[in-house]
């Protein structure tokens, strides 16, 4: 692979970064960048989970130093996250990729919907429904979201939000920062998968990872500074986007 090539690897990892943090599917621009540099697709794929993986550390990093959330908040719906995502990888089949790109582009058409008719519910944390430990409901969402995660992967960010929004009660830029504490705990858990099976191209990973983590710190300091608001216009841009990609494209 030749230098400029990495160069643009990280410029992509950069703008991945930056779109997982506040919104999902950042790597819809990041693994056809590594398949059309040459990567096999299944080593593309766990090259790819690096620099999430490391993107990851930085924004939970960034968003507990800003003392977002607390660790507390975020623990007991990673684990039934984790549990789902163990569940839905274990039987994951080959999917055909036009329906699935079809079936996930749908749901994210309605998710926008969703995210424009009902703002207060996004930009707002939801008295009375935030607890210190999940109930049996937000339980079920949080497997099924994890089961998801497993089983298909492309766009669990975006359902992770909803998920953290409509089922747990928390404001957009607090279901941000829990949102990449459970993606980092699915990703540990991916990758290790991946370096055992050889699947991971540790120079390309590393300037994809380095990337990343700049459009992670980028990210997370926006989020911050201009509020639950920001976060909502930056997520119904994304989720436009990519469903057109993914229904059309």
């Amino acid at each position: 692979m030749e230098l400029w090539m990495y160069g643009l690897i990280v410029v992509a990892g950069a703008l991945a970064g930056f779109i997982n943090t506040l919104a999902g599917s950042g790597s819809l621009i990041t693994l056809p960048l590594l398949i059309f540099f040459g990567l096999p697709a299944n080593i593309a794929n766990g090259t790819n989970r690096l620099g999430v993986l490391l993107q990851s550390i930085v924004a939970v990093s960034g968003f507990k130093q800003k003392k977002v959330f607390e660790w507390k908040e975020g623990i007991w719906l990673t684990i039934p996250a984790i549990i789902g995502s163990l569940l839905g990888a274990a039987m994951a089949v080959n999917l055909d990729e036009q329906l699935m790109n079809r079936i996930i582009g749908g749901l994210l058409v309605f998710m926008f919907f969703i995210i424009l008719f009902k703002p207060d519910r996004w930009v707002k944390e939801q008295a009375g429904q935030v607890k210190s430990k999940p109930g049996l409901w937000q339980i079920i969402i949080f497997l099924g979201i994890g089961f998801y995660g497993g089983f298909i992967q492309a766009g669990v960010g975006y359902f992770l939000l909803a998920g953290l929004v409509l089922g747990a009660g928390f404001d957009l830029l607090k279901g941000n920062a829990i949102k990449v504490l459970i993606t980092l705990a699915l990703t540990v858990a991916a990758i290790v998968v991946f370096i055992v099976n050889g699947q991971v191209d540790y120079g390309v990973g590393l300037s994809l990872g380095a990337g990343s983590m700049i459009g992670a710190w980028i990210a997370t300091r926006l989020a911050v500074r201009k509020g639950a608001k920001f976060i909502r216009w930056v997520l119904l841009v994304t989720i436009f986007g990519f469903a057109v990609k993914l229904l059309f494209l």
